[in-house]
């Protein structure tokens, strides 16, 4: 666990006393070791369920992959931000860079606390420097109203979560995950307890997000630059799903009926935020709403609490994360030459950059759950788990797969194929940087076909 948190902490002084022209090179480096480093989780020697390096701090199967995750895609976020953050001043590059490396501190703490409430400040902790990258570095006039609009949503959905923990602490009298799970389940069964019930789970739900409290993603991935898109996309949704299994696991499988409105959120949000993408003019509001579409699933896999539905759940988040990631990395390099995100603008693309086409093919073929890859592993069992739970589902999940298809093509033809506009001119050629930076999100999604298993949390 420290190996990693370590050498994180250990980037601050690195990125503000290098020189200014190996600082991105350097970061680069140093962000890659940790990420190198960090795959080391992944090899599960413990009997016993823990890792741990002290009683604050441990990994078990369920946080390892997140932990990974976070690690690799430091070096990826800092490599897409290389073009655009170039031009400015030399200490807000530093300054800028500073907040990712502060994002992946907090991020390795959350994944790694053992303390339930240290894990919610560590939650809260991811808000500040989101904040600030939208806020300051993102494109638009509108990005104040998308940094307001994340802030308190996020904020409001969290502080019932606060009360939900101290009453759990007055009532167990620990908050420790390590001994919560030797517990005694709580009974519920008065209106008090309800809300409890609620209350721990609405800011995860809110952070996922679940369709009906999702608006404030399309804002802050639209306004956002692309490292803000790629941590939010690719980690900091997933905060939210770790966070519901992890209290999946205290509040125990009782009350059934409480779930249903969730389940039902979660299901009608997959075909309503698709049919949405299916409507979208511009680039980055059709991957954000795609997100919120995959997250449904994977908030209904977590709400039915059966060991399929949390491993597909997890497949599902780490696959998703590396795709997302990657498409809003592949927005980004067309932005930068095209300036702009509205889709008509930029059709034909494939004619110049036939190797970038084959990018977008893939990554689109990845977000549609393509076998073999893990997208569909996760979206399967889920599917198969629900289906099992209650056959109506199928309906439901069929259509959202269906739609989901048919989005990704959408955004596949149009941008890449067709007549290309004559107001295309004089666009510069892909880097090597950029081709590299494609490589970095696919490679890991094709390896994990070989061993899905890592993905499958403590389920497997």
């Amino acid at each position: 666990m420290l190996k990693v948190l370590i050498p994180t902490i250990m980037l601050f002084p690195t990125i503000w006393l290098t020189p200014a022209k190996f600082l991105w090179t350097t970061t680069t480096m140093h962000s890659s070791l940790i990420a190198l480093i960090s795959l080391m989780l992944l090899k599960w020697t413990s009997e016993t369920g823990w890792t741990t390096s002290n009683t604050y701090m441990a990994t078990d199967p369920l946080s390892t992959p997140f932990l990974a995750l976070t690690c690799w895609l430091l070096p990826l976020m800092i490599l897409a931000s290389q073009n655009h953050i170039n031009p400015e001043p030399i200490n807000r590059q530093r300054l800028y860079i500073s907040l990712l490396a502060s994002l992946q501190t907090f991020l390795i703490m959350a994944f790694g606390a053992t303390e339930i409430i240290m894990f919610y400040i560590m939650f809260e902790a991811t808000l500040i420097p989101t904040l600030i990258i939208i806020t300051r570095w993102g494109n638009q006039a509108e990005r104040l109203n998308a940094g307001i609009y994340f802030l308190f949503y996020t904020l409001a959905g969290s502080l019932p979560l606060l009360i939900a923990l101290l009453l759990l602490q007055q009532t167990t009298g620990t908050l420790s995950m390590l001994i919560l799970q030797y517990t005694q389940p709580l009974a519920l069964d008065s209106w008090g307890h309800k809300i409890w019930w609620a209350g721990c789970l609405i800011a995860f739900l809110v952070k996922m997000p679940l369709y009906g409290v999702h608006l404030w993603l399309p804002k802050a991935h639209v306004e956002a630059p692309v490292a803000g898109s790629m941590v939010l996309a690719a980690i900091l949704l997933k905060l939210g799903g770790y966070g519901m299994m992890r209290m999946m696991i205290v509040l125990d499988a009782f009350n059934k009926e409480l779930a249903y409105p969730f389940i039902i959120l979660a299901l009608w949000g997959i075909i309503m935020t698709g049919s949405i993408c299916l409507r979208q003019t511009d680039l980055k509001s059709l991957i954000a709403y795609s997100s919120v579409s995959h997250m449904g699933l994977v908030a209904g896999g977590i709400l039915i609490q059966t060991p399929w539905g949390f491993s597909g759940a997890i497949a599902l988040m780490i696959a998703h994360g590396l795709t997302s990631s990657m498409l809003f990395c592949l927005a980004n390099t067309t932005y930068e030459r095209v300036h702009s995100r509205t889709m008509i603008l930029i059709r034909g693309l494939q004619m110049i950059f036939p190797l970038a086409t084959t990018w977008w093919f893939i990554a689109n073929l990845a977000n549609l759950a393509l076998p073999p890859l893990p997208n569909l592993v996760g979206e399967l069992t889920i599917i198969t788990t629900m289906f099992n739970w209650s056959p109506w589902t199928i309906m439901l999940t069929g259509m959202g797969t269906l739609i989901t298809a048919s989005y990704s093509l959408y955004m596949f033809l149009m941008t890449q194929r067709g007549q290309m506009p004559s107001h295309i001119t004089n666009l510069s050629p892909y880097h090597t940087r950029e081709h590299l930076l494609m490589a970095l999100h696919l490679i890991p999604i094709i390896l994990l076909v070989a061993k899905p298993e890592l993905l499958l949390g403590w389920c497997y």
